[in-house]
């Protein structure tokens, strides 16, 4: 049996995600789609595809050699009106403060014809989130540093 619309434009993203190619990740999104964050506690506010697009071309710059692998793939077709997948992903990269390592669960509604994301649900590592990025900043800062002074060499 061949893959589900919205299956091959599940995988597809993941495949943009690996050549970190932003107009690939956003093109499958209507323009109404909302990124959402979850746990809940982490009080993030819902993305706008705008906005979606300017993270990730910040966090290309910052997330070198950034893989995702789909550990488990759910497809939810109960709802013939309202596909969705549920996707569970690891992710690595090299950073300026070393290995990022993370898990996701990313929870996506399509459109009926299973190939537009009209809402992402997100769920990630926020422990390692948490301690990571304050280092990743730290780190960051100490290289600005050091071009800086570099530069006036």
């Amino acid at each position: 049996m061949p893959d589900s619309p919205q299956k091959r434009t599940a995988l597809a993203l993941v495949e943009a995600f690996n050549r970190m190619d932003v107009p690939a990740i956003i093109a499958p999104r209507t323009p109404s789609c909302l990124r959402h964050f979850y746990p809940s506690a982490m009080a993030q506010r819902p993305q706008d595809t705008t906005t979606y697009a300017e993270s990730l071309h910040s966090l290309h710059a910052i997330f070198r050699n950034f893989s995702l692998t789909l550990d488990e793939l759910i497809e939810d077709s109960s709802n013939p009106k309202r596909p969705r997948i549920c996707m569970w992903l690891s992710a690595r990269a090299d950073t300026a403060a070393g290995e990022y390592v993370n898990e996701y669960v990313w929870l996506l509604d399509f459109d009926e014809s299973g190939e537009r994301i009209i809402r992402t649900k997100e769920f990630s590592d926020n422990l390692m989130a948490r301690d990571f990025f304050p280092k990743l900043k730290e780190a960051m800062g100490k290289e600005r540093e050091r071009k800086d002074a570099a530069a006036v060499e």
